[in-house]
């Protein structure tokens, strides 16, 4: 499963991570499940970013599904850049895609799609991503 880079000119929103102890397993790599958290984590900080306190309250986002591709182990030490940005918006449904590289040799470690779904945050029910919301989460923020 190779992630499409989608026609859509998203802007691609990164962060570093390092592999710290506790991201290692008894294998003495990153945990599959530290991935997971990482795929997750980079979501939550670009919807952080776009979306500051005092805006974001009207909007509960849960994941509905995740598509994971572990590509290459990383090890103690490594310096990683996650990267994600947004796909297709279909009804309450957003699509995103995330990239985990290793900074030292720019290997490709780990590639995920996910499938978000936007709830009312009062009836806990799905509701239609508006416009304004794909425009800003398409568009760069933070430098």
């Amino acid at each position: 499963m190779t992630m499409p880079t989608p026609d859509i000119p998203a802007f691609r929103f990164s962060r570093p991570v390092t592999v710290v102890a506790s991201h290692i397993d008894e294998l003495n790599h990153v945990n599959n499940v530290q991935y997971v958290q990482w795929i997750q984590d980079i979501a939550g900080a670009h919807w952080l970013t776009a979306y500051p306190e005092g805006e974001r309250e009207q909007y509960v986002w849960v994941v509905q599904e995740h598509h994971v591709r572990y590509r290459k182990s990383a090890l103690l030490g490594d310096e990683l850049r996650l990267t994600t940005w947004i796909g297709e918006f279909k009804g309450a449904t957003s699509q995103r895609f995330t990239r985990i590289e290793r900074l030292a040799d720019g290997a490709l470690l780990c590639e995920a799609e996910t499938k978000w779904v936007l709830l009312d945050p009062q009836t806990q029910r799905p509701k239609r991503v508006e416009a304004s919301v794909v425009e800003r989460l398409w568009g760069p923020v933070g430098a």
